[in-house]
């Protein structure tokens, strides 16, 4: 294990591993132990009981965080040109179609989020072994393949995020920075834990949401109390 500096000891001191902590003590917290020099995210790991392997205990859904992310999103809209005024309206970052189907081909993927047509599938459909591993390929069920292209991209920049279990049972998620006050980052996680709380299938067995972790990046995780989320 690398060697600890002064500053991560002292993080490390005031997080004490034998207990948890109630979300909003935990949102202070982790403003506390972070000390590096940029404004570090803000994530959340749920550990569910559920087994992703099997199709009805895949937990997937959207939420869109009281306070944003505090992340600039950039926001690609492949859409017809009928539309682009409209994403361009909304706050797209970039608005096209074919030229930049052929910037994904050649490589390019320096967006955040991809919001598209039901029409224009198709054409993504070639790239999806360029989007897929990178979590760009737009889906109806997170709200980004859509006709009302105009409000999927303000959703998007207001701070709506998708999450997803991952392979282990975990989700992962940012939700917010560490520059925000305490009450607005407790706000966002519990947002995203109530989200996930009501998405249970209903063939898992056992405790749900079996761990809640925060931590913020580079800092030690703080174990949140699952009772009080």
């Amino acid at each position: 294990m690398a060697k600890l500096t002064k500053k991560q000891k002292e993080a490390y001191a005031k997080v004490d591993k034998t207990q948890s902590y109630d979300l909003a003590a935990a949102s202070a917290l982790v403003k506390d132990i972070t000390n590096v020099k940029f404004d570090a995210s803000v994530d959340l790991a749920i550990r569910l009981g559920v087994d992703p392997r099997k199709a009805n205990q895949m937990v997937r859904g959207v939420v869109t965080l009281p306070h944003g992310t505090g992340k600039d999103v950039k926001v690609l809209a492949l859409v017809t040109p009928d539309k682009e005024a409209d994403a361009k309206a909304a706050g797209a970052d970039y608005v096209g179609l074919d030229e930049y189907l052929q910037k994904i081909k050649g490589g390019w993927t320096d967006v955040d989020v991809i919001i598209t047509m039901p029409s224009v599938m198709g054409k993504l459909g070639p790239l999806g072994r360029i989007l897929g591993p990178r979590g760009l390929m737009p889906n109806p069920k997170t709200g980004t393949v859509t006709m009302d292209v105009a409000k999927a991209v303000t959703d998007v920049k207001a701070g709506k995020i998708d999450f997803k279990v991952d392979k282990t049972g975990i989700v992962h998620a940012a939700i917010g920075k560490v520059s925000f006050d305490a009450k607005k980052i407790e706000e966002n996680a519990n947002e995203l834990i109530q989200t996930i709380i009501k998405l249970k299938p209903t063939t898992a067995k056992g405790t749900y949401v079996k761990s809640v972790f925060m931590s913020s990046t580079m800092s030690p995780s703080i174990a949140v109390e699952v009772k009080t989320v």
